[in-house]
């Protein structure tokens, strides 16, 4: 036989051993240098264990409320079309479309008036009574009910910040059966 013929026979096996090794060492390696996944928002808290639960109840935060209510709505205002046609504005764009001459109607608690500058005397005096009380922050919430124009609710914003008032929220829509 030739000398080719000879080297065919011997068949080249590789060695499993030093691949197996090489696999573990590497699966160990991996597993060494892995960080696992902190859990967010939960921190670790270590409580005194001879301390009870805390039995106090937190106090609610009395809101002042303010009411804005339309009672006379007013003329209503004439808009120019481009032909020249004159047409009342509709109340459901949101537009401005109720004339100066509408009464709105403002209530603080059991409190009513329709003058701007009783309502920030008012309010004045209830932000005063409820610091001097010992509260550190005094919020509000104006109410607009339906039909109140944008420019009055600023108009009673203003007089809150004028009276001391700085947390201050607005009370969401209404469905349209509730006036």
């Amino acid at each position: 036989m030739s000398m080719l013929a000879e080297l065919n026979k011997d068949k080249a096996e590789m060695e499993m051993t030093p691949m197996i090794d090489v696999t573990f060492l590497l699966l160990i390696f991996f597993m060494c240098t892995l960080k696992f996944k902190t859990l967010e928002g939960k921190l670790a808290a270590y409580l005194p264990k001879d301390v009870g639960v805390n039995q106090m109840d937190a106090e609610p935060i009395e809101k002042v409320e303010i009411l804005m209510r339309v009672v006379k709505e007013g003329t209503k205002l004439k808009n120019e079309g481009k032909d020249g046609s004159r047409t009342y504005t509709s109340s459901d764009t949101g537009r401005f479309d109720w004339g100066e001459d509408r009464v709105m109607e403002y209530n603080v608690g059991p409190f009513r008036t329709s003058d701007l500058e009783e309502l920030r005397i008012k309010l004045a005096k209830v932000y005063r009574d409820r610091v001097s009380g010992g509260e550190e922050k005094v919020p509000a919430t104006i109410d607009a009910r339906p039909k109140t124009v944008y420019a009055d609710v600023v108009k009673v914003l203003d007089q809150a910040i004028d009276s001391g008032f700085t947390d201050i929220t607005f009370v969401g829509a209404y469905p349209d059966h509730i006036e």
